[in-house]
């Protein structure tokens, strides 16, 4: 069975742990396996754009360093923690004063060159195993759920380093629901920011855009949200008590067959 270096992340092991048990299985069911990084540590969970700031970053290259040693590609799950890794990853391929000062860091022996492949799970399933593959896997279909992507801001933008989809109309998600036999309700708000990251600030704000997007797709038929974000998920339940939103991993197991029973 294939090995991907997988970071896992700190919310995948407190308040996301269905988002990490069913990558895992569903990894196993699709023919490659997940190999959890030793030692990591938080991603910081948010990138910062200063140049000088080389502290929160390290988590990140250590983690790149460590999948780059193994030759594996390196696989996320998390939305933020996706994002603070390929943009790490981007600075230490792109800024050479700021590579310099984190290989100084990091010391002889530990540097990091910038070669590590990083791929959010969503991305190696449609570029490594293929949704066509995905769909021949499936044993309980999806069939007459009408399920509305919600990609945030996270999966998508700054759009030149992250280069999963295209940021204004993206279909990755769309396109794994119909391998999964599911119904892809596509609306307006899938893209938009849920308001997440001022939710302590301007808790106001926030409730207003994860209403709007809940809102949307409800409107256009959704059943179901699914997201790849555990402080989208949040933030959406939250302000939406009535709105059904999962983790696309809970749909890939469930179709797959490896969902346990009362979790469903």
């Amino acid at each position: 069975m294939k090995k991907v270096a997988y970071f896992p992340g700190c919310t995948l092991k407190t308040k996301a742990k269905e988002l990490d048990r069913y990558a895992r299985k569903s990894a196993e069911a699709l023919g490659f396996y997940l190999d959890e990084i030793e030692n990591w540590q938080c991603c910081g969970g948010v990138f910062t754009t200063s140049r000088n700031e080389i502290a929160t970053k390290l988590s990140s290259v250590r983690a790149l360093a460590d999948a780059q040693k193994k030759n594996q590609t390196l696989i996320t799950v998390c939305s933020a923690c996706h994002n603070v890794i390929k943009q790490t990853n981007h600075a230490m391929q792109t800024d050479e004063e700021f590579a310099f000062k984190v290989n100084n860091y990091l010391g002889a022996g530990n540097e990091y060159d910038g070669k590590t492949k990083v791929l959010h799970y969503l991305e190696y399933l449609r570029d490594e195993v293929g949704f066509e593959e995905v769909a021949k896997k499936v044993v309980k279909p999806l069939t007459g759920k009408k399920i509305a992507a919600y990609y945030g801001c996270l999966l998508l933008r700054p759009n030149s380093v992250m280069a999963m989809d295209d940021p204004e109309n993206p279909t990755i998600i769309e396109d794994l629901i119909k391998a999964l036999g599911g119904e892809a309700v596509v609306y307006p708000y899938r893209n938009e920011c849920c308001g997440g990251y001022i939710a302590l600030e301007d808790a106001d704000s926030a409730k207003k855009k994860s209403t709007s997007v809940v809102a949307s797709a409800q409107s256009h038929g959704a059943e179901i949200i699914v997201t790849a974000c555990p402080l989208c998920k949040y933030n959406l339940e939250k302000n939406n008590p009535e709105a059904k939103v999962v983790y696309f991993t809970d749909l890939l197991a469930e179709a797959l067959g490896v969902k346990e029973d009362g979790n469903e």
